[in-house]
C-alpha cells in the first residue's frame, strides 16, 4: 500500500513546479507537462518516490540510527519542528551552522559549552557571577539554543539527511556529499536532483505540500522505531527465558552424572571381585 496518493498530493498542490524559464533541464523526467508557463510534476512519479524513500528512512530508524531535517525556509521550519520532534530526530530550522558535518567536533563542543551552562544554573555557579557576566552568558546559551538546540542530541553524524529545498540547503548538501551520507530531499522544477540519492520531485514553496510529504515519511520513521522497540521486547524476553531453561537442564543433566557414576562403581566392583577370586584360586 502506498504512503501517498495521487489525489492527496493533488488536493496538497504538491504538482506545481516553478516557471518554465527557470526550470533546472535535469528534472525533466519527473515533469509531466507544462501548463500556463509553469511546470507540472508528475504525481504518479512523486507516490513513488514517496514510497522509496519512506521505506529507506523506516529501515534507517529501525537499526536505530538518527535522520537530520533540515529545512531553513520560512514555510517549511514549523512543520519540520513538529515533525521531527514526534519521531525524536534532529532538525535545523535556523541558518545552516557552516561545517556542521564536516566539522562535527567542533560543533560538539558548542553544544558541550551550552550544557555546562545549564550545570552553572544548576550548582549555584551561576549566582557567584556579576550581573553583567551572568547577562552575558545568557545571551551566549539563548544563542546556542536558538541555533543548535534540537540538534543536542546528536552525538555523533547522522546517518542520513532530510532537505526541504536543495537550493536553499545546497550547505548541507555538498557537506554530506563529501562524507557520504545519504540525502532525501523534496526537489522542485529549479533544482539540480544530480547530488540527491533520494529525489521526491515536489513543490517545496508550499506549506500544505511540505506537509504531506514530511506526514508520509515521519510516518514511516515512526513504524521502523515501534519494531525497533518491538524486537527489543523480544530479544529481552528470549534471553529471559534462556536464563530460566539453563537451571532446568542443568537439574536435568545431574542424575545421568549420577547413573553413570553408579554404572563405574559397579564394573569396578565386579573387577575386584574377580581378582580376589582369581588371588584364592592362586593361593589354593
Amino acid at each position: 500500500m502506498s504512503r501517498t496518493n495521487f489525489d492527496q498530493l493533488l488536493e496538497a498542490g504538491v504538482h506545481f513546479g516553478h516557471l518554465k524559464r527557470k526550470w533546472n533541464p535535469a528534472m525533466a523526467p519527473y515533469i509531466f507537462m507544462e501548463r500556463n508557463g509553469i511546470h507540472i510534476i508528475d504525481l504518479h512519479k512523486t507516490v513513488a518516490k514517496v514510497d522509496e524513500a519512506a521505506a529507506a528512512l523506516k529501515q534507517i530508524a529501525k537499526s536505530g540510527r538518527k535522520i537530520l531535517f533540515v529545512a531553513t525556509k520560512k514555510q517549511a521550519k514549523q512543520i519540520v519542528a513538529d515533525k521531527a520532534s514526534n519521531v525524536n530526530m534532529p532538525y535545523v530550522i535556523e541558518r545552516w551552522p557552516g561545517g556542521m558535518l564536516t566539522n562535527f567536533p567542533t560543533i560538539r563542543k558548542a553544544i558541550k559549552k551550552m550544557s555546562s551552562i545549564d550545570k552553572m544554573a544548576k550548582d549555584g555557579t551561576f549566582d557567584n557571577l556579576s550581573k553583567r557576566e551572568k547577562l552575558q552568558v545568557t545571551r551566549q546559551r539563548a544563542k546556542l539554543e536558538k541555533t543548535l538546540g534540537s540538534i543536542a542530541d546528536l552525538t555523533r553524524l547522522p546517518s542520513a539527511l532530510f532537505i526541504v529545498d536543495v537550493m536553499k540547503e545546497h550547505i548541507a548538501v555538498r557537506e554530506a556529499n563529501r562524507l557520504g551520507i545519504p540525502v532525501f530531499a523534496m526537489v522542485d522544477t529549479n533544482s539540480n536532483p544530480t547530488d540527491i540519492d533520494f529525489v521526491i520531485p515536489a513543490n517545496d514553496d508550499a506549506t500544505k505540500s511540505i506537509e504531506v510529504i514530511l506526514e508520509a515519511v515521519c510516518n514511516a520513521i515512526a513504524e521502523g522505531l515501534e519494531e525497533r522497540k518491538i524486537e527489543k521486547i523480544d530479544s529481552a524476553a528470549a534471553a529471559e527465558n534462556d536464563d530460566e531453561e539453563a537451571p532446568r537442564k542443568e537439574r536435568k543433566a545431574r542424575p545421568a552424572k549420577k547413573e553413570r557414576t553408579k554404572k563405574e562403581e559397579e564394573t569396578s566392583n565386579v573387577e575386584v571381585a574377580e581378582k580376589l577370586e582369581a588371588e584364592t584360586g592362586d593361593e589354593e
